[in-house]
């Protein structure tokens, strides 16, 4: 039987382009969100201008100029501290001794009690780890000897005072941790604050660079006109008094009485005194300004001028906060050679001043100890140490 023939219409091959479908809606999605993105980025800082990187890097120096401030006073209180530490424990140790010596003794007064065949309740007191216990019972005492009752009562004294030293020593000691733990953070602030600073100036071009220095120019010969024109004030101040003097003098010759046209004792002793400081301080100039240096070879600010007057005979404290203390406030117009100027509204820095509206001080990370205007930086107040 011939097989019949298939009705059936053949089947179309249609070619599905969901593929391709998918792929365009990926693309026009990423294209999307790239737009998106692109819309609602923000956009790049601008560079910051030449003026705007001075400021930025003076007020590093100053912060680090501070922190360094900080940094001296944490050292200072930690040395002071670790000699008192030391002298504590060595007082603790001595107290130790002479218990210990007095615990010998009463140990020998038990020893003979013991030979001598009457060991009981005294011997038992004079071995004790606590006599105090022992000590208020009236008929024990009664058979001490006056010798035995001494030596029972240094005892006790010994053992509340050498008690008291070991407390004391421990609450220096642990205040002698916070002063280094302060040390540290200050020594830390410090050099975060200079390399910031380093990092700022490192990414200057060499025509940024060039123009920095100008601005440094422009700001020393502004701070130099400001230091001319104190020079004239106080030489023409001078200059009248001194002619008020001779005028003075003049008065009383003709009236038969006579008058002292000299500086006084104290402004002779105290210009005395800072010629000794101005020419320290002179010695020092082109030695490099390192944070926390005292000399000879190198300075901080407060360094400079503690060393300085240290050659006067003048003991300064070891930071501008506490150097600001010391003396007599004077006003910027009465300023004399020797005299201190201290800057900034935190007195983190410090100069010596030299006259003619000029100082020599240790400026900053960076610089040598130089002379300068007292008008390159904003000042606080001035003092006459001594």
């Amino acid at each position: 039987m011939p097989a019949l023939a298939s009705h059936r219409k053949p089947r179309t091959r249609v070619r599905t382009t969901t593929p391709a479908v998918g792929l365009t809606t990926a693309a026009l999605a990423s294209v999307t969100l790239l737009s998106t993105q692109s819309a609602t980025a923000a956009p790049a800082e601008p560079k910051p201008s030449i003026e705007e990187v001075q400021k930025k890097v003076d007020a590093l120096y100053r912060q680090a100029g501070t922190a360094t401030q900080q940094y001296n006073k944490a050292k200072s209180a930690s040395a002071e501290q670790r000699s008192k530490v030391d002298a504590l424990l060595e007082a603790a140790a001595k107290r130790a001794d002479k218990l210990n010596e007095t615990r010998g003794e009463l140990g020998n007064y038990a020893a003979a009690q013991y030979r001598s065949g009457s060991i009981a309740p005294t011997a038992t007191f004079f071995l004790a780890d606590d006599p105090q216990s022992y000590f208020d019972q009236d008929q024990l005492m009664a058979r001490m000897t006056s010798q035995q009752q001494k030596a029972v009562a240094d005892f006790r004294t010994q053992q509340k005072e050498a008690a008291a030293k070991r407390v004391e020593a421990t609450k220096s000691l642990e205040t002698l941790t916070e002063s280094q733990a302060t040390l540290r953070t200050s020594k830390q602030q410090v050099q975060t604050k200079l390399t910031e600073a380093r990092s700022l100036l490192s990414e200057l071009t060499a025509e940024e660079k060039a123009r920095l220095a100008e601005l440094e120019r422009e700001k020393e010969a502004e701070a130099k006109r400001k230091a001319e024109e104190l020079a004239r004030q106080q030489a023409a101040k001078e200059k009248a008094e001194q002619a008020a003097k001779e005028e003075a003098a003049k008065e009383d010759a003709g009236s038969g009485t006579g008058t002292e046209t000299g500086g006084t004792g104290s402004d002779s002793g105290y210009a005395s005194k800072a010629e000794k400081v101005l020419a320290f301080a002179r010695a020092q100039i082109g030695k490099p300004y390192v944070w926390g240096a005292t000399g000879p070879s190198s300075y901080d600010c407060s360094g400079l001028t503690q060393a300085a007057w240290k050659e006067a005979g003048v003991d300064l404290p070891r930071t501008t906060w506490d150097q600001v203390e010391v003396g007599t406030r004077v006003a910027t117009a009465d300023l004399q050679p020797g005299d201190l100027v201290f800057f900034y509204d935190d007195i983190s820095h410090v100069g010596i001043y030299k006259g003619d509206g000029m100082m020599i001080h240790a400026p900053k990370p960076g610089a040598n100890v130089r002379e300068e205007s007292i008008y390159y930086m904003p000042i606080y107040g001035s003092v006459r140490p001594a």
